[in-house]
């Protein structure tokens, strides 16, 4: 369970979230909302990212402010571009930098088995920033999920994306075992998760379903 508790966050003298209150236990949650209008920083206070001006987050009961390596362990985080988060030169020593500290033995099993559910056992020794847009936003997916997460966020994953590959990754996280927490513009997408939050100004202004919290997106961007 995720809980955010009166929570506000300041970047200097900018109010960017304003006294947030929500409680998050659902499978698919999705978070909508214009530019600016606060989703990104709700969605890197989840994980410990950023930490909140006032007010509290905490992940199954451990504080994002006290327990932040172990959140962060709990909360994968995945970014618009996948380019911020891929870290080595090949694809399979990317997998491997979140399993560090394991035998070298289960690393290389685990690497080999994670990059042929994603598609990209032909490409282990491939330069990493070589890849395609899509076949990057999947290996961010990989090495994350790699490490065995219990909740994923997404923070605009199919923003830089064609439409196949924005399909393939929407597909994978449909069918992830993780809950997964989905901050996009795609409309389409957020129509199945099983729950939406609308933001606007820093506060959620809707909460609730995914068809009536994007027909309630929709008349208020009008």
């Amino acid at each position: 369970m995720i809980e955010v508790d009166a929570v506000t966050h300041r970047y200097g003298d900018r109010t960017v979230l304003r006294d947030v209150s929500v409680t998050l236990t659902e499978q698919r949650v999705g978070v909508i909302g214009a530019n600016g209008s606060g989703k990104s920083t709700f969605a890197r206070l989840l994980n410990g990212l950023v930490l909140p001006s006032a007010g509290t987050v905490t992940v199954d009961g451990l504080s994002t402010r006290r327990d932040g390596a172990a959140v962060r362990r709990s909360v994968g985080f995945v970014f618009t571009d996948p380019d911020a988060q891929i870290l080595m030169p090949t694809v399979a020593e990317d997998v491997a930098f979140g399993l560090r500290g394991l035998p070298a033995a289960a690393v290389a099993e685990r690497v080999a088995e994670a990059l042929a559910s994603f598609g990209l056992a032909g490409h282990a020794d491939h330069p990493a920033h070589l890849l395609s847009g899509g076949q990057k936003q999947l290996l961010a997916l990989c090495s994350v999920l790699v490490t065995e997460p219990k909740v994923l966020v997404c923070d605009e994953p199919t923003t830089l994306l064609d439409l196949r590959n924005t399909r393939k990754v929407l597909a994978l996280l449909a069918e992830l075992p993780q809950r997964v927490v989905l901050v996009t513009h795609d409309l389409d997408a957020v129509l199945a998760m099983d729950r939406v939050l609308v933001f606007d100004d820093g506060r959620i202004v809707f909460d609730g379903l995914p068809a009536d919290a994007v027909s309630f997106y929709v008349d208020l961007s009008s």
